[in-house]
């Protein structure tokens, strides 16, 4: 049973912008293992709006509710390059509330825009 589904967009050149005049902006949003690929290459700008978006797009599925960590719903990247998420925390905690058992995402970037999609599952 789908739980609830999520979706976001974010400019690329924006995220990018916020990232080089925010320090500390990347610790606040990212764990360390999000920042780079897993053959230990810095993750492009793309790469990372796709991500937060998946962020933004989880907290939708969940309702919206406030007081959700950004670090703590982690986009990661399987062996054969399937992005998932973990989720730890504030973000666990919401999603047990509602009964979210597994989690589905997808990420893309194109045309300066990166956009995720979620659905959680019960």
């Amino acid at each position: 049973m789908i739980v609830g589904t999520g979706i976001d967009v974010a400019g690329i050149e924006r995220f990018a912008a916020a990232l080089e005049r925010t320090p500390g902006l990347r610790d606040r949003l990212f764990v360390a293992a999000e920042t780079t690929r897993p053959d230990g290459t810095a993750r492009s700008a793309e790469s990372l709006a796709a991500r937060f978006a998946a962020k933004e797009a989880i907290a939708k599925a969940l309702g919206a509710p406030g007081g959700l960590a950004w670090t703590d719903a982690e986009i990661t990247t399987g062996a054969d390059g399937r992005p998932g998420i973990v989720v730890t925390g504030t973000v666990a905690a919401r999603a047990a509330q509602l009964g979210v058992r597994s989690w589905h995402v997808s990420l893309s970037h194109d045309a300066g825009i990166a956009t995720a999609v979620v659905i959680a599952e019960g």
